[in-house]
């Protein structure tokens, strides 16, 4: 191998298992919420106030993707096309966290969530042919479209992307004072 490479496998190394580990507990408490939602509640039906007036938990079933996007019924090429850019993502996290040299945290552990996210999302569309969602925000007769932990993962990851990228800028561009 040469020098070069032998000084950044370790970085690819720990890098590699930072996105596996984060990925991981994403994907297995996502897992186990959607679980524990499916034996305890009814499909389309409210479990209970977690706040009053603001906050339910509920077991929604979602074609779409991420905050009810796409969730429609009268197209049917949901399931197939998320099924492919969730593997697509995973493909660009892999290529992602290897061609980056100077990262941060923010990057390792945004492209963990995100992996982590998509995983726990990914096996639903697999199993079930749908997501199961249970996290439902409202105010009044108004509701967010109800998510889950792999929705979370992603949101939270890409913005740790955003915060990274934005730090990576900072370092690379000069002052002009």
């Amino acid at each position: 191998m040469p020098r070069h490479q032998q000084d950044c496998a370790p970085d690819l190394r720990w890098r590699f298992k930072a996105i596996g580990l984060v990925g991981a507990v994403v994907f297995a408490l996502d897992q186990l919420t959607k679980a524990w939602i499916q034996q305890t509640i009814p499909v389309w039906e409210k479990g209970f106030s977690v706040i009053p007036g603001f906050f339910d938990i509920v077991h929604i079933l979602n074609r779409g993707a991420a905050f009810g996007f796409l969730n429609r019924t009268d197209i049917d090429w949901q399931r197939p096309f998320f099924i492919a850019v969730s593997i697509l993502a995973m493909g660009l996290i892999a290529a992602l966290a290897r061609s980056k040299d100077d990262d941060g945290p923010f990057y390792v552990y945004g492209l963990g969530l995100i992996l982590g996210g998509a995983l726990g999302n990914l096996l639903d569309r697999i199993r079930l042919g749908v997501v199961v969602d249970f996290l439902d925000f409202y105010v009044g007769g108004w509701h967010w479209p109800a998510f889950n932990v792999a929705d979370m993962g992603i949101t939270v990851g890409a913005a740790a992307l955003l915060v990274s990228f934005y730090q990576q800028r900072r370092r690379h561009v000069p002052d002009h004072l």
